[in-house]
């Protein structure tokens, strides 16, 4: 229970991060005050990650390989548009360029695999700087 605690925040802090390093026609979020929209955001974040994306990625695995793991970014991307569905369903505020209500544009998909990268990358640092230490 506190891993899934301490996974939600990671992915609130890197959702801001991204909100906060990306202009508005790319990644958009109107929280305001509101906390608990981002980690709403960021719960469903974390179970789109848990439960869609692993079978996404087994699925994938054969485009994985002939494209070295270039196809993760558009996975990563993929799950981000879903993540702005649901967010859209439940009208948090979270939006990947204007998807939802618009169709997919250009915008919309650079912003979602911009967006996509910059989230991992605070992810995985955070997720590292935060993880127990094993003494050798």
């Amino acid at each position: 229970m506190v891993e899934l605690i301490v996974r939600i925040l990671i992915n609130a802090a890197a959702v801001f991060v991204a909100v906060q390093l990306l202009p508005a026609n790319l990644l958009s979020f109107t929280f305001g005050n509101d906390w608990w929209k981002l980690l709403a955001v960021a719960l469903l974040f974390a179970l789109v990650n848990s439960y869609i994306k692993p079978i996404v990625k087994a699925l994938s695995l054969p485009i994985t390989l002939m494209t070295m793991g270039l196809i993760a970014f558009v996975i990563n991307a993929a799950m981000l548009l879903i993540v702005a569905f649901l967010s859209g369903q439940l009208d948090l505020g979270f939006k990947v360029g204007d998807f939802p209500p618009d169709l997919l544009s250009s915008d919309t998909i650079i912003g979602a695999i911009v967006a996509a990268a910059i989230i991992s990358i605070v992810s995985t640092i955070a997720s590292i700087a935060l993880s127990p230490r094993k003494l050798i």
